[in-house]
């Protein structure tokens, strides 16, 4: 066979030229010359900047001030990063977002943005999870795990994109710069109410946002409220425009006040802005406040909106989701939506997209002020309730699709719901719900921890298990199982602890943190056995043969497989004695003992196929593969790749698909196809480094420097694992 793998009568072998690049999907046409860029089907270019006033008044200088950070010419190389400073409601993001928008036609490719939570209540956000959002904007998912490889992927994905990037509330130098694309052809902005000094050695230009001339304020006042009636109240203008001190988040919430009353004097107004009532210290901007503005605002609510604003603010997070609002609120869809657009009315909510809605930092510290009350009493309990058990039931729905062997353990619910868990239709929809919620799983988790509810906390952590196996997280699995597991011991349920050291002992053998991992293997055997479980034996006894067929000590982990064998079979347990056959056989694999190992891997892929086990099948086939192939059966090994690879794909998941990848490549080796197994390990390098599987990465990248391939990779321990 030659190096175009033997291709079919009729396929046409594709050959790119020039700056040509393939990410994701695959064209079939001839010659391919110059620039081509390939967009995953059905994703629409990137157009994600937040709304603002369609005429920004008051900024014309700052809008000039801009333009002449760009190149003078349309088309130049432009690679210029703009630091926006000044306190907060000054309008930074507001500047920020019209100056990109009037240039949308020289960013083809697409605008980005990103709210980093620089002086949100819960710290800042961590850059990874922007990265995350703009990887998966361009089609990239699962992405990588390490704040490291994430970055080396935007940046190469962005090399040759002309695109404008917003990095609004950004509390650090620090935090923008994994974020700053780094190609010749991006403008960038970033948003602060620091300086950013240090973003000066990066090249970056900075433009100081002051405050609105009185004029500015009293036009914007004007044009919400009516020309007409701050002319007939001028005095009472005058005073509401000087109270608002030239902030323009100021001026706005006083206006749609105004607005919401037109047969209410604007001195009514004036009166309520000119009051020294108590303020959040938390929302002195400069030495001015806007706490009795957002009162001011919340006053012109209906009672049932002011009651959804308040409980919002009990959240965990600052972005939600329709669904989320009706649980709170404890209405229908309809309901929740029309509560939520009298909130977005107010300035008091922004939808991020469709279904989606989102806190300004300072806004949900004046909702989580004005829920305080709420928070003990029996309505802010029962909201925080609901919201708990909806979430740990949706998790659950899903586990039961995408792993139903792992739903076994029983679920903790304050009371029946009249909102039922989200329903899904197969594997891929399910775990990219998952996927989608998982910082919000997280804070849920924590947030049931901190409120006392620890049967919820550790059964969301066991919910969460497709996500861990599929996705590998690395961090948030070894994070949600040690706060589950201490859940479980101070809720006093053996079998939750049981569960979380043996599903926790995995993300940490994952992690890289072996020694830690088999001490909570042997934690789970000795409790297993004073159980009396034989089947939780099993499972501590497979997690312990992980730990030492790494560790390279196969006799103990061969002899640990042979009694999992021998527990799961006393109990019938199909499944389970199936998986620990494969594993046997990865173990013999590992110790050179491909002859040994095809019967007990052709048994378990038999048995796995035989109760439509179809993941655990595709890693069955995708190891008997590699047996056929260190026997010299070629054809053979190619065609269980091949079928593994197919599985892998259609189940998403990218792990097992790079490491069946790295299997053809193995093969191909022994077959004496150097170029075709450079191929393979070059394909199986970038599906590990989407999922930051660094371990892998690092070995990949050592592979292919004997190929003499520079493959840039800078593996950090612990981030994903095998």
């Amino acid at each position: 066979m030659s190096d175009d793998f033997n291709l079919p009568q009729g396929v046409v072998r594709n050959s790119l030229g020039g700056a040509g690049g393939v990410a994701g999907s695959v064209v079939q046409a001839g010659t391919i010359h110059g620039g081509l860029h390939l967009h995953a089907p059905g994703l629409p270019t990137p157009r994600q900047l937040p709304r603002c006033p369609k005429r920004l008044i008051g900024r014309a200088d700052d809008l000039a001030a801009l333009d002449r950070s760009l190149a003078a010419e349309e088309g130049a190389t432009m690679d210029v990063t703009v630091v926006v400073t000044g306190p907060a409601g000054v309008g930074k993001t507001a500047l920020a977002a019209q100056w990109l928008r009037g240039l949308a036609g020289r960013f083809p490719d697409g605008q980005l943005y990103a709210d980093l939570r620089g002086y949100a209540p819960g710290g800042p956000a961590d850059p990874a999870e922007a990265l995350g959002a703009f990887l998966r904007a361009f089609g990239i998912t699962p992405v990588p795990g390490s704040l490291e490889e994430a970055t080396a992927l935007w940046r190469s994905l962005a090399a040759d994109r002309r695109i404008a990037v917003l990095l609004d509330n950004a509390s650090t130098a620090a935090q923008v710069r994994p974020l700053l694309p780094g190609s010749d052809h991006a403008v960038v902005v970033v948003t602060s109410r620091r300086r950013l000094t240090g973003l000066g050695i990066d090249g970056a230009v900075f433009r100081p946002l002051g405050l609105l001339a009185r004029e500015a304020s009293t036009e914007i006042l004007a044009e919400r409220v009516g020309e007409r009636r701050v002319a007939d109240e001028s005095a009472a203008a005058a005073e509401v425009v000087d109270a608002c001190a030239g902030l323009p988040l100021a001026i706005c919430l006083a206006a749609a006040r105004i607005a919401a009353r037109p047969v209410q004097s604007l001195a009514v107004t004036a009166e309520v802005l000119g009051r020294g009532t108590e303020r959040l210290a938390t929302l002195n901007v400069e030495g001015e406040t806007v706490q009795d503005l957002l009162d001011a605002s919340c006053e012109v609510l209906d009672a049932d909106a002011a009651r959804l604003y308040g409980l919002l603010g009990l959240l965990p997070f600052a972005e939600f989701t329709l669904e989320v609002a009706a649980v709170v609120a404890d209405v229908d869809l309809i309901a929740a939506d029309h509560l939520l657009d009298g909130l977005i009315d107010v300035h008091l909510l922004e939808e991020v997209g469709p279904g989606r809605f989102h806190f300004h930092d300072l806004v949900r510290l004046h909702a989580r002020a004005y829920g305080a009350r709420l928070r003990d009493a029996s309505t802010g309990c029962a909201a925080a309730d609901r919201i708990v058990d909806w979430y740990l039931a949706s998790a659950t729905a899903a586990e039961a699709i995408v792993s139903p062997s792992h739903r076994t353990l029983a679920r903790d619910y304050c009371g029946r719901s009249v909102h039922p868990a989200r329903e899904f239709e197969d594997d891929a929809q399910a775990l990219g719900w998952l996927d989608q919620e998982r910082d919000r799983l997280a804070d849920v988790l924590r947030w049931s921890a901190e409120r006392g509810r620890n049967a919820a906390a550790w059964q969301l952590a066991d919910a969460m298990w497709p996500l861990f196996l599929r996705l590998r997280p690395a961090r948030l699995w070894v994070e949600a199982h040690r706060v589950g597991l201490r859940a479980a011991r101070a809720d006093g349920d053996r079998l939750g602890e049981l569960r979380m050291l043996t599903s926790g002992g995995n993300g940490l053998r994952n992690a890289g943190e072996s020694a830690e991992a088999a001490q909570w293997f042997t934690e789970a055997l000795d409790l297993a056995r004073e159980l009396a479980h034989p089947l939780a034996q099993a499972d501590a006894l497979y997690g312990l043969s992980q730990t030492h067929r790494v560790a390279g000590r196969l006799d103990e982990a061969a002899d640990c497989l042979r009694q999992v064998v021998h527990l799961r079979e006393s109990e019938d347990y199909v499944r389970g004695s199936a998986l620990a056959r494969l594993a046997y056989g990865e173990v013999l694999l590992t110790a050179d003992r491909a002859v040994e190992a095809v019967g007990p891997i052709e048994r378990a892929y038999h048995e796995l196929s035989s109760i439509r086990d179809d993941y655990e099948a595709a890693r069955a086939m995708a190891f008997l593969g590699l047996a056929h192939g260190r026997l010299g059966a070629f054809g053979r090994a190619e065609a269980c790749i091949e079928e593994a690879l197919t599985g892998f794909r259609a189940r998403l998941s990218v792990h097992w698909e790079a490491r069946t990848l790295e299997f053809a490549g193995d093969v191909e080796e022994w077959r004496g196809r150097p170029a075709a197994a450079r191929t393979r390990f070059e394909q199986s390098l970038a599906r590990y480094q989407e999922v930051g599987a660094a371990a892998e990465a690092a070995r990949l990248a050592g592979r292919l420097a004997a190929y003499g391939v520079d493959s840039a990779v800078t593996p950090r321990p612990g981030d994903a694992g095998g």
